[in-house]
């Protein structure tokens, strides 16, 4: 169960598929002046070309409230296991880089 704005209860419902999830160790952001869009894919060595698997499309408003709860959820699992440090060089820049308006 989780909550809508309006602290209504939403039950939320699995497909067989999405159920079992999806592995990701890239993503890639782009966005317009209505959209953000997140690309998902999973970076194997010796593979040039990662395959985005997943992609997600958000209003501005609903990727603001997605940051809030990954950033909640990032300080309660370093409450309870400790900072999650990041190697000196945590970015970098993807080898497909996206163009035009998503």
């Amino acid at each position: 169960m989780v909550r809508s704005d309006n602290n209504a209860e939403i039950k939320l419902q699995f497909s067989d598929d999405a159920a079992q999830g999806k592995y990701a160790n890239l993503a890639v952001v782009a966005h317009s002046s209505s959209e953000f869009v997140i690309d998902f894919a999973k970076v194997l060595p010796g593979f040039q070309s990662p395959l985005v698997h997943t992609r997600v499309i958000m209003a501005p408003e609903h990727l603001k409230r997605l940051i809030a709860a990954l950033q909640d959820n990032m300080n309660k699992f370093e409450q309870q296991y400790g900072e999650v440090k990041l190697p000196e060089q945590h970015f970098v820049m993807p080898a497909i880089t996206p163009k035009g308006e998503a």
